[in-house]
């Protein structure tokens, strides 16, 4: 018996199939191009591997409202082609199996809670910081929705004292996001992230932003595990950054062991890598 899941990104489509124990067999890649093309690639992959479920975790904005006409689409999207597309009705329609439907980030938190880093306990955080920054939230084993998805990327963050920077986002200017996703370290420096050195100044303003969106979650969900993933936090001078700026930010208001002795082991990477969004989107599928 084999589940298939889909991580749809805004770059590259990860899709593949596993057991009933959750091994994965095989994970493949193509790129984001048009529905029209990366659909068709994918659909005739899994029609050739008899699956009983098929989990999809993509970008968005998606409608994952089940009453909606536009349950299952990628909705506003600002990216060329994508917008008001049908995801999980086509595939469903194609496939002639039963679509789960959520984010990529929902997804990859779900596959963090079930194989990897937050394997074990009831809630977590999992935000992606790359491209665009998202997060997704299990809380009491559940993905936490709302009347849409959460928006974590969009929040607003008080601007590093050091940083005149503008802000990227096409929205909000100096969002989160805007102020801290990898096209804004490359628009404020002139060089993408991977080019920087790692002592440069722009890691420790990183830092502060994303210990400032961090505080924020955690004042809110107070989630037993935080995950970062996505391209920016493969630089991984990051993380003793932030475990440090949190400390500081927080200034001993919370008094627990996760934000004092064992912040290391709180905010971490991805057990999963660069798995765990298709790992998560299997997850769903088994779940369903």
């Amino acid at each position: 018996m084999y589940f298939g899941g889909i991580e749809a990104g805004g770059t590259k489509f990860a899709y593949g199939i596993a057991d009933e124990k959750g091994n994965l067999l095989e994970k493949f890649t193509c790129p984001t191009i048009t529905p029209e093309i990366t659909f068709t690639e994918i659909i005739n992959y899994f029609k050739e591997k008899n699956i009983k479920n098929l989990g999809i975790g993509s970008f968005g904005p998606v409608d994952l409202d089940p009453k909606s006409p536009t349950y299952g689409y990628i909705t506003s999207t600002p990216k060329p082609h994508w917008g008001n597309t049908d995801f999980a009705n086509y595939f469903q329609k194609e496939l002639g199996v039963p679509v789960i439907f959520d984010t990529d980030v929902n997804v990859a938190a779900l596959g963090e809670i079930t194989w990897g880093a937050a394997k074990g306990l009831d809630s977590c955080l999992y935000l992606t910081i790359g491209t665009g920054i998202g997060g997704g939230a299990i809380v009491n084993n559940t993905i936490a929705h709302g009347f849409t998805h959460p928006e974590m990327g969009h929040i607003q963050v008080p601007q590093h004292p050091n940083d005149d920077y503008a802000g990227f986002c096409p929205y909000h200017k100096n969002c989160f996001e805007g102020l801290a996703s990898g096209p804004a370290l490359a628009d404020r420096w002139q060089k993408k992230g991977h080019e920087l050195p790692s002592d440069h100044q722009a890691w420790q303003i990183e830092a502060y932003y994303i210990a400032q969106a961090l505080l924020n979650y955690i004042y809110i969900l107070a989630p037993k595990k935080i995950i970062l993933g996505g391209g920016v936090m493969k630089q991984t001078q990051l993380f003793p950054l932030i475990h440090t700026e949190v400390q500081r930010l927080a200034n001993g208001y919370i008094k627990h062991p996760l934000l004092e002795d064992n912040i290391a082991d709180y905010i971490v990477p991805p057990l999963l890598g660069d798995n765990a969004g298709i790992m998560g989107a299997i997850a769903l599928a088994m779940k369903s």
